[in-house]
């Protein structure tokens, strides 16, 4: 993949794993960027996870690994959205790592 993600006239620096090399390069048109190059197409149900994902991060000032991931979920959002079947339909492959991704945030610990 090219280690750069053109975005209205921008150019913005990607890591070789494809995340965004600053997280200050985000907005929700980048997010809309990073989905389409890993083939996701992001509704109401991604917004609301890479939102929240934003949120954990501010606050917390560290990433989640996939099962805490999934646990924090569950915790804000309930059983029905708080588990893996549900976040996998959502982001295909790794769950975290491609939330993260989208999020604009850095590669989440344990992700090849």
């Amino acid at each position: 993949m090219d280690p750069c993600l053109e975005v209205n006239g921008t150019t913005l620096e990607l890591t070789d794993s494809g995340f965004l090399a600053k997280t200050s390069d985000w907005n929700e048109t980048v997010a809309e960027a990073l989905a389409a190059r890993s083939q996701i197409r992001l509704t109401d149900a991604h917004w609301e996870i890479v939102r929240y994902l934003r949120y954990y991060y501010a606050q917390f000032q560290h990433l989640p690994n996939a099962r805490m991931f999934v646990k924090a979920v569950q915790k804000q959002f309930g059983e029905e959205k708080g588990n893996s079947r549900y976040l996998h339909q959502l982001f295909p492959g790794s769950a975290v790592r491609y939330a993260c991704l989208i999020a604009g945030l850095p590669k989440p610990p344990g992700c090849l």
